[in-house]
């Protein structure tokens, strides 16, 4: 199916989902206590879900009341076999723990997800024990453990996700690990978030050099419970919705010490000229009639692409967006199919390596739009839609991924996406 979209105004309270990222990584760290966990306010989504159901397969039992998950956990992995669907998080951790598995593991995905890079995270779990195949550096990859720990060094200029996995592995690696990272590390925040989960799991990681160097000793995970944030990398799309088509459009946003690279997005709408306020879990913006233009370093804030790129049917100057390479191996070559797409709507862009800049359109128009079964892409495009009218978007069931109940929550306050069959 693809969504019609027509041009409207949206106004009332939207109210932003969990994080996935926490949900992600409060999923396996409960998989690895021996005891029983309660996750609240975690994401119901596919990825979750392939987390959920990867942790049942290494040996987790799992239940949920309402919107909280139950982990109970013996600390054992069993050897099994994966199927991760369309989630990187999923098969990347995964793919660590099946290392501590005493016996051999296969892991694989979607169409999408067999396409993503995997080489520097097998390479390193190899340095420490295990022994690994893939599909020429993709899945599906086999992990047989045991790993035993040991000193790694591993590049951080593909994925942060690679040291997040090695790094929640570490403490019950028989020899703990001390961990190199090589290059410059993209997506820093997420290693941040990893660190404290761990933390609020009862495991220290020693930093010996900021994003380059760690040490992490042989430890136990603590049961626990814990409360999942609103997602700031959701929160930034319903931001830019409010910016492009609100009309005293209120987010509400649970808010936690948990860090959130991607609340870097507030600051970055202030430099476009537009006014951010939070009172009470509750923001809102007041946007001008033109946006600021302005230059924006990614390196940390990939998912921030998307719709930081939309704004740029709203700005009197360009936008140029840089250090954000790594947002080519995401569920797609997200800066390809923004320069593409973003074209249609008559949008000037030059795509770059690392990046794109963005000149304002003499005059935004309707199109049709391919978001290549990415979630992020699809929402997006859907605002856009909104903004420009007169425009249809594929692939709709990608938001099951990160925010299942968009296209509802949009419609409730006025947005105009409807459902309709692709021609054949």
């Amino acid at each position: 199916m693809n969504c019609e979209i027509e041009k409207t105004k949206i106004s009332g309270k939207l109210i932003c989902p969990p994080n996935k990222s926490y949900s992600h990584r409060a999923i396996f760290l409960s998989a690895l206590t021996n005891g029983e966990c309660v996750i609240k306010n975690f994401l119901h989504s596919a990825d979750t879900e392939a987390t959920i159901n990867a942790c049942k397969r290494f040996g987790a039992k799992i239940k949920q009341d309402d919107n909280n998950l139950i982990i109970n956990s013996n600390s054992t992995i069993q050897p099994c076999t994966i199927d991760a669907a369309n989630s990187g998080t999923t098969i990347r951790i995964s793919s660590a723990i099946a290392g501590l598995a005493k016996g051999t593991t296969t892991l694989s995905g979607d169409e999408s997800l067999n396409q993503r890079p995997m080489q520097p995270l097998l390479d390193a779990l190899e340095l420490i024990g295990a022994k690994c195949s893939s599909t020429e550096g993709k899945p599906p990859v086999t992990i047989t453990g045991e790993i035993k720990g040991g000193k790694i060094s591993i590049p951080g200029d593909v994925s942060s996700q690679f040291i997040s996995a090695l790094m929640i592995v570490a403490p019950i690696s028989q020899n703990g690990i001390n961990l190199n990272i090589e290059n410059d590390l993209v997506s820093k925040p997420y290693l941040d978030a990893t660190i404290t989960a761990m933390k609020k799991f009862g495991v220290m990681v020693k930093t010996e050099i900021p994003y380059k160097k760690y040490s992490i000793k042989p430890q136990s995970y603590t049961a626990t419970t814990i409360t999942i944030p609103s997602d700031f990398s959701n929160l930034a799309i319903l931001l830019s919705a409010a910016v492009l088509v609100g009309d005293n459009l209120k987010i509400e946003a649970t808010m936690s010490d948990l860090p959130q690279g991607d609340e870097a997005y507030i600051d970055i709408l202030k430099k476009l000229g537009v006014s951010v306020n939070l009172s009470k879990n509750i923001f809102s913006v007041k946007s001008p009639e033109k946006l600021d233009g302005g230059k924006f370093d990614l390196s940390n804030t990939p998912d921030l692409l998307p719709p930081l790129s939309i704004l740029g049917l709203k700005t009197s100057k360009p936008i140029e967006i840089f250090n954000v390479k790594h947002a080519r191996y995401k569920e797609s070559d997200r800066i390809s199919i923004l320069a593409r797409e973003l074209q249609k709507l008559g949008i000037q862009v030059e795509e770059k390596d690392d990046g794109l800049i963005l000149f304002p359109p003499i005059e935004p128009k309707g199109s049709d739009l391919n978001s290549e079964n990415d979630h992020r892409l699809f929402m997006s495009f859907c605002i856009a839609g909104m903004y420009v009218g007169n425009c249809t978007v594929t692939d709709p069931e990608s938001v099951n991924v990160s925010y299942p109940n968009f296209i509802r929550d949009l419609n409730q306050v006025g947005g105009k996406i409807k459902s309709a069959h692709k021609e054949l």
